[in-house]
C-alpha cells in the first residue's frame, strides 16, 4: 500500500511515517518508479508504535515491539525489558512529582498561615461604624443584580465580610477551601439563613475582595440562598475603615447588620466563624 494509504489506515500523518521509516521502524520497498510500498503488516507496526507512545514509550523504545511484529511474534525478552524500564521511569518520575507537590504544599502552607495569622491592617474601630450612613457605591451580586450600599431596601440587612475562599484542589492547600473559617461560616448562614430572615433580617448578603468568578462557584458549589458581592478593590473598606488582612489585599471578617441603610450593629471580631450564625440570630431575636 503506499504511505497516503497507510496514513488513512492507521490514523496517522505520512509526516509521522517518514519518521519512522527514517527511524528504521517501518521501512517499505522502493518500487522501479521510485514510489514507496509497504506491506500489510506495516499496519500492525504503526499501530503498535501509536499504542505504545501513548502509554509513555517514546519511538525508539519501541522497537523491540516492532521487530517482534517482523519476527512473527508477539513478544519478546527485549519488549519485556523496555515495559520494566518505562515503568520503572514512571515510577521515579512520580517521586520526583510527589516530592515537587509536597514541597510546593509546604511552601503555600507557610503563606496560608502568613495570611491568617497576620495582624489585621487597622482602619478605624469597626465599633465606631454604629450610626453611620453606608457609602454610595455599585456593585454587582452574584445574581447578576446591582447592589448600593446606600440603598439597600427598607428593613435590617446581614453583610457578612469575609477574606477568601478557594476552589477545591486548585488555588490552596491541601484541600482547605478557603483562609481559616471562611468555608464554615459559609455553610452556617447557609444553613441558617431561613432561621436569620426569620429573626428579623431583610435579605443576607456576602462581600469578599474576590472576583465574581469565584465567587459564584462558592454559591453553586455550596448551594448558598444568598447572594456574594465582589470587592476586589476593597471600595467599601476604603469608604468605611474597615480592617483589612495580607498588607490590605483582603477582607478582615466581621459583619455588619444595616437598618434604613445606616449601620446599626458591628460584629467584629469573629473569634468563631461557624458559630457566627447563631450570634447574629441571637442579636436579632432580642430586637423583635
Amino acid at each position: 500500500m503506499r504511505v497516503g494509504e497507510l496514513a488513512r489506515r492507521t490514523g496517522t500523518t505520512v509526516r509521522a511515517l517518514r519518521y519512522y521509516e527514517a527511524a528504521g521502524l517501518v521501512v517499505p520497498r522502493r518500487l522501479s518508479n521510485g514510489y514507496r510500498e509497504y506491506e500489510p503488516l506495516a499496519e500492525r507496526q504503526v499501530a503498535q508504535i501509536r499504542e505504545l507512545m501513548a502509554l509513555g514509550l517514546s519511538v525508539e523504545e519501541t522497537r523491540p515491539f516492532v521487530e517482534s511484529i517482523a519476527a512473527g511474534d508477539d513478544v519478546c525478552a527485549a519488549a519485556l525489558a523496555t515495559f520494566r524500564s518505562t515503568v520503572t521511569g514512571l515510577q521515579n518520575r512520580i517521586g520526583e512529582l510527589t516530592a515537587q507537590r509536597d514541597a510546593l504544599d509546604a511552601r503555600i502552607d507557610e503563606a496560608a498561615r502568613q495570611v491568617v495569622t497576620a495582624a489585621p491592617v487597622r482602619g478605624s474601630d469597626p465599633s465606631a461604624l454604629v450610626g453611620t450612613s453606608l457609602p454610595t457605591l455599585r456593585f454587582f451580586a452574584t445574581d447578576g443584580r446591582p447592589v448600593d450600599p446606600s440603598a439597600l431596601g427598607p428593613g435590617r440587612t446581614v453583610i457578612f465580610v469575609y477574606p477568601l475562599t478557594g476552589r477545591p484542589g486548585v488555588d490552596l492547600p491541601r484541600s482547605l477551601l478557603e483562609v481559616h473559617g471562611a468555608r464554615d461560616q459559609a455553610l452556617w448562614l447557609r444553613d441558617h439563613h431561613a432561621e436569620i430572615l426569620a429573626a428579623g433580617a431583610a435579605r443576607v448578603y456576602g462581600l469578599s475582595a474576590q472576583s465574581t468568578g469565584y465567587q459564584r462557584e462558592l454559591v453553586h458549589r455550596l448551594q448558598l440562598p444568598y447572594p456574594l458581592i465582589p470587592d476586589p478593590r476593597l471600595t467599601l473598606a476604603s469608604a468605611l475603615g474597615l480592617p483589612t488582612l495580607a498588607a490590605g489585599t483582603l477582607y478582615d471578617r466581621l459583619t455588619l447588620i444595616v437598618t434604613d441603610d445606616v449601620v446599626e450593629h458591628v460584629f467584629h471580631p469573629i473569634h468563631d466563624p461557624a458559630s457566627h450564625a447563631l450570634d447574629v440570630i441571637r442579636w436579632l431575636a432580642r430586637l423583635s
